[in-house]
């Protein structure tokens, strides 16, 4: 719902990623909404935080020089309405825009994956068709952003609050995916770079999964 495992590699380097991956010098990016309040912009840019536009995407990848990466939450707000505990359900399976840039720019593509992610706050049930599913559906349409019904525990209570829950997070990095660079890839290009990085991503859940997974987590499912 919040990315919390997002936020704690990338953004706080909470997790200690830069000393392990020494050399990189990483741009989280978030939606363009958030830009438009003052105040908030000024302290994401503080924090080294980017606009995830294509445009702002490119001027990194291109401009910023070597080391200079970016970092994608691939589902955006529309993979927070599937996130339920005990599920894995990612909203990739019809994103192809950061293909497109990785190809353009010549930037490896680097499968993330954070387990228990889904596990720290329970969701309304919002099944696609419901009432709330369509008025969350419309009201992303309009805005970009999404607005989950969740909860989790309480300060002196295990039940209700908006604390998360008390579950482990642990974000794996897979193996960086080679691209070479082309200025005007082809719908086969994208389609065969996009389906290599699915299959990675899988692998890497695969590889990982009995040791960070819960035993209710399923395979990985795309939307």
């Amino acid at each position: 719902l919040l990315g919390f495992g997002f936020q704690i590699t990338f953004v706080t380097n909470g997790n200690g990623f830069y000393d392990m991956f020494p050399g990189i010098t990483l741009h989280p990016l978030t939606l363009s909404l958030a830009f438009r309040f003052p105040f908030i912009r000024d302290l994401l840019l503080a924090m080294g935080i980017c606009d995830v536009s294509r445009d702002s995407c490119q001027h990194i990848l291109e401009n910023m020089g070597p080391g200079h990466s970016i970092a994608i939450i691939i589902g955006g707000a529309a993979e927070a309405l599937d996130a339920h505990p005990g599920y894995s359900r990612l909203k990739l399976k019809h994103r192809r825009g950061f293909i497109r840039i990785a190809l353009k720019s010549g930037a490896d593509l680097v499968p993330v994956y954070c387990f228990g992610e889904n596990d720290v706050y329970k969701q309304a049930s919002n099944p696609p068709g419901s009432w709330l599913r369509n008025f969350q559906t419309r009201f992303m349409k309009i805005t970009t952003f999404v607005p989950p019904l969740f909860h989790g525990r309480g300060v002196f209570n295990y039940s209700f609050g908006l604390l998360p829950y008390r579950k482990p997070l642990h974000v794996v990095v897979g193996k960086p995916i080679r691209v070479d660079k082309i200025e005007n890839p082809t719908e086969e290009e994208v389609a065969k770079l996009h389906e290599v990085y699915i299959t990675s991503l899988q692998e890497l859940f695969a590889r990982y999964k009995n040791e960070y997974g819960s035993s209710d987590t399923e395979e990985i499912s795309l939307l």
